[in-house]
Parts: structure tokens; sequence; C-alpha cells
């Protein structure tokens, strides 16, 4: 793993969490408290990124081949690491990204049965090694999450939802492989429930950030 001056938080979760919304909270606060922070998302975050994101989450485009969908998630990813992520990383901002690696081992190999073990390798190829100082795992359940990301998400990007209405089976696997990855890198994860209000989860959320900072700029001291 490589070291970059900067902090790399992702947030990660099954559908209708929040975790776009807490991210975006989470950046307004340290972007208003002085701290040099990037937004970004995936699939997405570069122009070739955003390109495949609308083939990827289109309800049009249907059905895809698993491995295709994986190489599409990648390709967007290599992207979006070499153009935007590891730069911001590398001036020493913070940055928050909405899904990363963990999404596509819980999604195309939990969800979609692909080896684990060959999305990992595409996972370390696509990013260089890189890996998040902090990943904040939302969890909801998966009906609750997928009643309100119905609500909420634009219905060009409702692929995956219209599936998982057909499919309820498969999004509890994806969730319970989303928590079979913390057991495995537990120090790196903190699992938040989204039960409780927004304003509370968001003070949790916050307060493992600002610990991580505190922390990073501990460690950097000569």
């Amino acid at each position: 793993m490589k070291y970059f001056p900067g902090l790399f938080i992702t947030f990660e979760g099954i559908e209708g969490t929040g975790k776009s919304t807490h991210a975006r909270r989470l950046y307004a606060f340290l972007e208003e408290n002085g701290h040099p922070v990037l937004f970004t998302a995936e699939p997405g975050g570069t122009e070739v990124g955003d390109q495949i994101r609308s083939i990827l989450l289109h309800p049009k485009t249907g059905g895809i081949d698993a491995i295709t969908e994986l190489f599409l998630f990648e390709a967007s990813r290599r992207e979006h690491v070499l153009h935007v992520i590891q730069p911001a990383l590398q001036s020493g901002r913070i940055v928050l990204c909405v899904r990363f690696c963990d999404s596509t081992i819980a999604y195309q190999g939990y969800g979609r049965g692909l080896s684990i073990e060959m999305i990992r390798n595409l996972n370390r190829l696509a990013t260089n090694d890189l890996v998040p100082d902090l990943t904040l795992l939302l969890d909801i359940d998966p009906e609750e999450g997928l009643r309100r990301s119905l609500h909420h998400t634009s219905p060009q990007e409702l692929r995956f939802e219209e599936e998982f209405l057909k499919k309820k089976d498969v999004l509890c696997s994806i969730r319970n492989g989303f928590f079979k990855i913390v057991a495995e890198d537990p120090k790196r994860f903190q699992v938040i429930s989204t039960v409780e209000s927004k304003d509370v989860v968001f003070e949790k959320i916050k307060n493992y950030v600002l610990s991580m900072i505190q922390d990073k700029k501990r460690r950097n001291v000569p």
C-alpha cells in the first residue's frame, strides 16, 4: 500500500443507506472548517467514468454478462484513481468517495458469484494497490434500503434497484458480503446503522473522521 499525504475515506453499503447524502454533508462540514477536501463517487468521476456510469446504471441497459459488468466498473475505477483520486491524495487533500473496491467485491463477487480472488486482483491492478484509510459501512435492512433508494434515485440510475425488486435474495447476499469484507479487515471499517436519525448517523460519521484526521496529523509529526 502506497503512502499519500492526503486521507482517503470511502462510503460503502447497499442501496438506500444515505451514502451520498452523508458524504456530501461531511464534505460541507470539512470545507467549512478549513480542510482541503474532495467529494467524488463511483462509477464515474471522470468523463470516461461518467459515460460508463450511464451504461451501468441505466435501466435500459438491462442484463449484462457479469464479467463484462465487472470490467466496466474496473475501467471506470482505473480512470478515476489515475486522474482524480491519486492526484488529490498526493496534494494532501481529504478524498471522500462514495463506493470503491469493496462494492465490487460485494456486488460482483458475493452478489454475482464471480471469483473473489479475481476481483481482488483486478481491484489492485485498477487502483495501483490503493486502499482507503477509513471505510464507513452504512447499514440498513435491505427492503427498507431498497424502498428509500427507489424514492430518491434518479430514474436514469435505477438498473440495480429494478433488478433487486425481482431478486431480493441477491441484495441480501450483497449485504452479507459487506459484513464478510469487514470481518477480514476490521481495523479499516466503521459499521454504522442508519435506522437512527440522519443527525445521529452524521454525528457518528463526523466523530470517526475527525479522529482519523487527528491520528493522521500525529503520525505525520516529525
